[in-house]
């Protein structure tokens, strides 16, 4: 249990939108990102743009001055360099893309120390898949990290766009992390053993160069040296170190919770198999098309058309029994020439039927898309696991970037809410109800995806979703709304004494339905016909139920959730008219809603949806995917296919 708590809040990698904070936080975002551009300015560098956030800091992009300008910033990149990163620096002038990563200064001065420790750590690696440091400064309290860029895009980001990826290409990524690993396995300082462990190798800390096929491992904040070997030994010969009480406890910290494997999520010595769990969580997660491990027991490895080694190897890599993952690993680099041997036929898309309809809707708008997904409660298996402080979800984002809300939920439950999250990274509005029932899963959806570039993609993400739901047993219901963070209206107050005052700017959006549908034949759902949500805090007045039951006589689809903080009222929304005749009626209740806003009180959220109910899916319990490898002569089948087309 003390392990849990101190999980709790600790890893945080994905920022709330920005269209969801409130303008003093918004501002302040956007003067410190403009502030750290100015500060990179002044340096020399040019070409500069925000990569990303997260917990400890931010991400830019840039390109180096010259080396031979004749302006005083051409020195930065040497002063207090070594020798070894000046030559690095002279390599790379060719492309001369860099990142820096400024530490966050309103962290504490322990955290913001966490910089040099990565920059210090990313300095013992050379090898072609890694970005190499260039320099650590510090400017003022500020400090800054400069790294080589890799060329490419994130595999998460790649996942994301073409959903599972070809088994050529996951054993061509499984044998590059090898020979990576291996390195870190062999590093020596001077002289002695010093193994490397990244500690949180996961598809979005890998970069993949498409031209050359080829990876780049990034973000080192989770790097350490390894406290003991592969085999379970201490590095350290040294009697007194052994007798340390370093080696006693661990000095691992803690990677992304979807990815690292039970040793480093529990506390144990740092070790070189931290990285291998990450690997196999990775191979997993890109061979599946998903966002993390959990669902390992349902879309099995050996599920996934990959060559029948590899899916063994992971199969064991992901098992439950310790002795099986050292095994699995083990076996892993004892084969890896076997891998960089095999032969593959050309990438070809795997057939798929999508599970329920997705509607593709054109827009020129850009969305962005949250999830909020209610009932989560349903899902946790062990209530006593659950920590009190999360029960009170303070923002419509809560599970996109507090990961340990999953305590207590199993494994499966844990890989359907990360498939359910993963929904939200697509520009798609609507919503899905999943209804347990003993005898198999009814679903209703709504799902309008505004690119139909990424329409495979992301129904082979939503079958996902469907594959983890068919393998939950439990009676029960969850429901998710997507609505586009954009159109997110916020009202600020003062202080908690004080009303939420809607200025005449605060107008719930509506679109209008391709065709009018004068009479609703079927019937409607939302969440009146289930009661009281558990997980929802915030109770609104009668007078506001009274519109959105009366909103519920309408023919229409949609969401709306209302997110009240202390100084800050959120309004997420999300509406398709269906009847055309009501648009007036329609907009009037919207803007009565509106008006009610004063007489909301108390804290927390509370949302409603509707979906039409046309076309309730049903799919039986299933507890994992049948079997599906590579198969064995690749090129002999597709001749085969080849002879037998030709008649």
């Amino acid at each position: 249990m003390s392990q849990v708590k101190g999980l709790t809040h600790f890893y945080i990698p994905d920022e709330q939108s920005i269209y969801l904070l409130s303008h003093a936080d918004a501002k302040k975002l956007k003067d410190w990102v403009a502030l750290c551009i100015e500060q990179l300015a002044s340096l020399g560098y040019r070409n500069i743009s925000l990569l990303g956030k997260g917990a400890f800091g931010f991400a830019f992009a840039g390109t180096a001055p010259s080396l031979n300008a004749s302006s005083g910033s051409a020195s930065i990149l040497e002063k207090n360099t070594t020798l070894k990163q000046k030559a690095i620096v002279s390599q790379n002038q060719n492309k001369q893309e860099l990142v820096f990563k400024f530490s966050r200064i309103n962290l504490p001065q322990h955290v913001q120390e966490r910089l040099e420790e990565e920059a210090f750590m990313l300095s013992q690696v050379s090898h072609p898949y890694v970005p190499p440091l260039i320099e650590y400064q510090q400017i003022g309290k500020q400090s800054i990290l400069v790294m080589g860029r890799a060329p490419g895009d994130d595999l998460e980001k790649v996942s994301l766009a073409r959903g599972p990826l070809p088994p050529r290409v996951i054993v061509k990524i499984a044998v590059q992390l090898g020979d990576v690993l291996q390195w870190f396995r062999k590093h020596t300082q001077k002289g002695s053993p010093k193994p490397i462990v990244h500690g949180d190798i996961k598809p979005s800390n890998l970069v993949w160069d498409e031209s050359t096929e080829s990876i780049g491992l990034i973000d080192w904040g989770s790097s350490v040296f390894a406290q003991i070997d592969e085999s379970g030994q201490y590095i350290s010969n040294n009697v007194m170190d052994l007798m340390s009480s370093e080696l006693h406890q661990t000095n691992a910290r803690l990677g992304d919770v979807y990815f690292i494997g039970e040793e480093q999520l529990n506390g144990a010595l740092s070790s070189p198999r931290f990285d291998e769990q990450g690997m196999a969580s990775t191979l997993y997660a890109l061979a599946s098309g998903q966002s993390c491990r959990y669902g390992h027991h349902v879309i099995r490895p050996s599920s996934l058309g990959l060559p029948k080694m590899l899916a063994s190897i992971l199969e064991y890599m992901l098992s439950d029994d310790p002795k099986k993952r050292q095994q699995g690993g083990d076996y892993f680099f004892n084969n890896l020439h076997v891998l960089k041997q095999m032969v593959f036929a050309e990438d070809t898309m795997a057939k798929y039927a999508p599970s329920i309809p997705t509607w593709i809707t054109p827009t020129q708008d850009d969305i962005e898309t949250v999830v909020y997904s209610s009932r989560k409660s349903y899902l946790r298996q062990q209530s006593a696991l659950e920590d009190p402080s999360l029960r009170y979800i303070d923002d419509a984002q809560f599970d996109r970037y507090y990961k340990n809300f999953l305590q207590g939920m199993g494994d499966t439950e844990k890989a359907f809410v990360s498939a359910i999250s993963r929904l939200g990274r697509y520009p798609v509005v609507g919503g899905m109800a999943i209804r347990w029932e003993p005898n198999g899963v009814y679903v209703d959806s709504s799902l309008n995806l505004h690119d139909a570039s990424l329409k495979t993609a992301f129904e082979l993400a939503v079958n996902n979703v469907i594959n983890l739901a068919r393998a939950i047993h439990k009676p029960g219901v969850f429901k998710c709304c997507m609505f586009n963070a954009k159109n997110t209206l916020h009202i600020e107050r003062e202080n908690e004494r004080e009303a939420f005052i809607p200025t005449s700017q605060c107008i719930i959006p509506f679109e209008l339905s391709r065709a009018s549908v004068a009479q609703d034949e079927s019937r409607t759902h939302s969440y009146f016909e289930d009661g009281d949500d558990p997980d929802e805090l915030l109770k609104l007045p009668k007078s506001i139920i009274v519109i959105i039951k009366e909103l519920n006589t309408i023919h229409h689809t949609g969401c709306i959730i209302f997110e009240a903080l202390s100084t800050h009222l959120k309004i997420h929304s999300y509406y398709t008219l269906l009847n055309h005749n009501e648009q007036d009626r329609f907009a009037e209740l919207l803007a009565n809603l509106v008006a009610l806003v004063p007489t909301i009180k108390g804290l927390g959220i509370s949302g409603f949806m509707k979906l039409p109910y046309k076309d309730t899916r049903f799919f039986e319990h299933r507890a994992y995917l049948p079997e599906k490898y590579y198969p064995r002569n690749p090129n002999a089948e597709q001749q085969e296919k080849e002879k037998h087309a030709r008649g």
